[in-house]
């Protein structure tokens, strides 16, 4: 058992086109310059298998990585002003039709740029997740960027926002020192009820 086998497996731009939920979901939700695939990128040990993009809003399908053991499903960046409002419609239903289908989802990862306060977009997702009873936890990305007094006051604000919610796991982590992801990898594997490596 090994991540080493992981391969891109296709792309859904409407929820008719999702695949069949033929394994447990790991699911990446974020802000379009969170960060989502850079950190599936360091998950899986690859430089270049989730592509990246400099310029933000430019994923506008639901990116499936097949891993054996499960899969990851790498949802529509949010919250890019420059991206039409029929387009934002477009991301919005096609989340939204991917949750409302009978998926077998094990964890949302949901990430958040540490360097920044959480958006209300970002809120309103974490609040559906619990709602909707759905395993979260918080990717703090992007910490190599904060000085150590400013990430220490970041987190700080980080723990007081999700205090109300003990539940929720809070991983600082980065995706070019790797900091975070090991924690994240074994919290994947544990809901997949991987014991193997």
């Amino acid at each position: 058992m090994s991540i080493a086998t992981a391969f891109f497996e296709l792309s859904a731009g409407r929820a008719d086109q999702l695949p069949a939920s033929t394994l447990p979901e790991i699911v990446f939700s974020g802000r379009s310059n969170a960060g989502k695939s850079s950190l599936i990128n360091r998950l899986l040990q690859r430089k270049s298998l989730a592509r990246t993009s400099s310029a933000p809003g430019k994923t506008a399908t639901i990116n499936f990585y097949n891993l054996d053991f499960c899969r990851f499903a790498d949802l529509p960046g949010y919250g890019y002003a420059k991206v039409s409002k029929s387009e934002k419609l477009r991301w919005a239903e096609l989340a939204e039709g991917y949750f409302r289908q009978q998926r077998d989802v094990r964890l949302v990862i949901q990430l958040m740029d540490l360097r920044h306060a959480p958006t209300q977009d970002d809120l309103q997702m974490v609040q559906y997740l619990l709602e909707s009873q759905i395993p979260c936890l918080i990717a703090a990305t992007k910490c190599d960027k904060l000085n150590k007094t400013r990430r220490t006051a970041q987190e700080a604000a980080y723990r007081k926002e999700f205090e109300p919610y003990p539940e929720l796991q809070v991983v600082p982590c980065s995706a070019v020192t790797g900091e975070g992801t090991d924690e994240i990898r074994e919290r994947i594997f544990k809901v997949c009820d991987i014991t193997e490596k």
